[in-house]
């Protein structure tokens, strides 16, 4: 970066970045804190959930493969919400109803916020996020656990977590 710096800032810029955000998904890292609104308009930031063990679900009314997921992520939120874990959904939704309807259809009990950005979602560029559904798990204190986990992966994990 320094030696590119001087001739291509913006390059160096963007690079510096990417590491930035790269670095801040390994495990162990911090996860990169964001605040965004609710649906009922109020501002939640994820640093309001340590204590908490958190999966950042990136996901969208849209996305089909997302909506196919949300039963299996309500049994284990359910399984699991009594004994510290939370959800936050971030919706790369673009539309308000159709985002709020999804939760409603969906019947998903936990958090969720959106900006409406669509794939400009402030949170999901700082996650790098370019593919849904995405998830982040992240332990009490705010540090990555893992990343991408759905489906089987993600029960074993927080069966591991909590104890089955």
């Amino acid at each position: 970066i320094k030696e590119y710096g001087a001739y291509y800032p913006e390059a160096a810029n963007a690079l510096r970045n990417d590491i930035q955000r790269i670095g801040g998904m390994r495990e162990g890292a911090l996860a990169p804190d964001f605040a965004q609104k609710t649906p009922e308009g109020t501002d939640l930031k994820l640093s309001d959930l340590r204590g908490k063990v958190v999966l950042i679900d990136f996901w969208a009314s849209w996305c089909g493969p997302c909506r196919r997921e949300n039963p299996h992520v309500v049994q284990l939120y359910n399984q699991y919400k009594d004994k510290g874990f939370e959800i936050l959904g971030v919706s790369l939704d673009r539309d308000m109803d159709a985002w709020k309807n999804a939760i409603q259809q969906d019947g998903l009990p936990w958090l969720h916020v959106s900006d409406l950005g669509f794939w400009n979602n402030a949170a999901a560029q700082q996650y790098g996020i370019s593919s849904i559904p995405f998830t982040v798990l992240v332990d009490k204190d705010g540090k990555v656990i893992d990343k991408n986990l759905r489906g089987p992966a993600l029960e074993a994990k927080l069966a591991e977590l909590f104890g089955g």
